[in-house]
């Protein structure tokens, strides 16, 4: 008798599941098209939307490759001798038989019934026909329903309006703030949460000069820098916008002289993908920039991304860590973005999102008029190619000696919210 019998209980090893290739394929595909949000497709499908972006990241690597194989005749495999072909095809006659009765995109449920304990063929090799995991039938158990939890897409819409209105609020602060909505946080969750959301507080934390990826980070090369011109400077980052059920991101790029929106893209996933497509977007219908400014997010430090503005001659500026009015123009319009459209409409799917963004930029290039601009609209400053322009006012050498005297003797580190906001 086995200790685990001997003491009363029965040892049970849990069976992992295991996905056909096909299945595989099927469901980064959809991820791809980008129609829906991973928490919708992991419902539909019955896995974890942390395995869908891990399939989409894959497929999207191997794709190319797929392209790459010479043709010509394959060569002759030696062992395939006539007796084992022979007995290959039996057993492929024998599933396919078995296939014919069955159909795949079926429910879950329903390609559960199509397993015959009678039935010749093995009930692993059905199982993995049918796409479900022989756990199932060995010990049938209705599986809890994947989706979102209420409370949690709560949270983190609370937790995104107000970084929106108060982006300097760090993970301490955002707790004080809901547990005075009357929700039971501790500052764990929120810091989980506010990591989803790849939000953090402006103020710079302890460690802030470790590099954040293996990437290069480049400098920052707009400090007392006069935008003059259009074109002279484009700039991009990614914000996070919830949906019904689940959430998706949006990339910008927007040029900084006329604070036009050049170019935009929206992802299920936080992959480099559709940040790349973005900027060959602005590129292809707007030209090179001179310098080009991001955040030191491994999307825009990754070498397919920087590349690009490599090939084309482009300067490459990062923000600081903890900066972010670095980039304060994206951030301006990523609160126009959501205050005036997103919370108003409440979108509920991808494609209803979708359609409401392009008439959302169509309106704020066109027809939405800018206090900066003299309440000019961004279309007609770039085309004129006067009225705009922007400065990111530099204080540091002005103060530099006296500042550093001053941390020497108080030992505290200087606000990245002192430097004034441009006009």
């Amino acid at each position: 008798m086995e200790a685990g019998e001997k003491s009363g209980f029965i040892v049970s090893e849990k069976k992992r599941k295991i996905f056909s290739g096909e299945f595989k394929a099927k469901i980064a595909l959809e991820a791809i098209r980008g129609l829906k949000t991973v928490n919708d497709i992991a419902q539909d499908f019955g896995v974890h939307p942390t395995q869908i972006g891990l399939w989409k990241k894959e497929l999207q690597e191997q794709a190319a490759s797929r392209f790459e194989v010479k043709r010509g005749a394959k060569p002759v495999d030696p062992s395939a001798t006539p007796e084992r072909l022979y007995s290959e095809i039996g057993r492929l006659k024998m599933e396919l038989d078995w296939l014919k009765k069955k159909v795949r995109d079926q429910p879950i449920d329903d390609r559960k019934r199509w397993v015959d304990e009678q039935d010749p063929l093995t009930l692993s090799r059905q199982c993995e026909l049918a796409g479900i995991a022989r756990s199932t039938i060995y010990a049938p158990r209705r599986v809890a329903e994947l989706g979102p939890d209420p409370e949690e897409l709560a949270l983190l819409d609370l937790i995104d309006a107000e970084y929106t209105r108060r982006p300097f609020y760090g993970s301490r602060k955002i707790t004080v703030y809901l547990r005075g909505l009357g929700y039971q946080v501790n500052r764990k969750r929120v810091q989980r949460l506010m990591g989803i959301l790849g939000l953090a507080g402006m103020a710079p934390g302890p460690n802030t000069s470790r590099p954040h990826s293996p990437h290069k980070v480049y400098p920052y090369l707009l400090r007392g820098v006069e935008i003059e011109r259009p074109n002279q400077v484009w700039s991009t980052d990614i914000t996070y916008i919830r949906l019904a059920r689940g959430f998706v991101y949006l990339v910008a790029v927007i040029d900084w002289y006329s604070r036009k929106v050049l170019a935009w893209r929206v992802s299920n996933t936080l992959d480099s993908g559709f940040c790349v497509d973005c900027l060959e977007q602005a590129l292809q219908v707007y030209g090179a920039p001179e310098i080009f400014n991001s955040d030191q997010g491994c999307q825009f430090t990754s070498e397919t991304f920087t590349e690009i503005l490599k090939v084309q001659g482009i300067a490459i500026s990062m923000d600081g860590r903890g900066r972010a009015l670095d980039n304060i123009f994206v951030e301006r319009l990523w609160r126009s973005v959501k205050h005036e459209d997103v919370y108003l409409k409440g979108y509920a799917d991808v494609p209803e999102l979708l359609l409401g963004l392009t008439d959302y930029f169509v309106f704020y290039n066109t027809e939405r008029s800018h206090q900066s601009l003299n309440y000019r609209t961004p279309d007609e400053v770039c085309r004129a190619g006067h009225g705009g322009g922007a400065r990111i006012v530099d204080k540091f050498s002005e103060r530099e000696t006296s500042r550093t005297e001053a941390e020497a003797i108080s030992g505290q580190r200087r606000s990245a919210a002192c430097d004034p906001l441009p006009s």
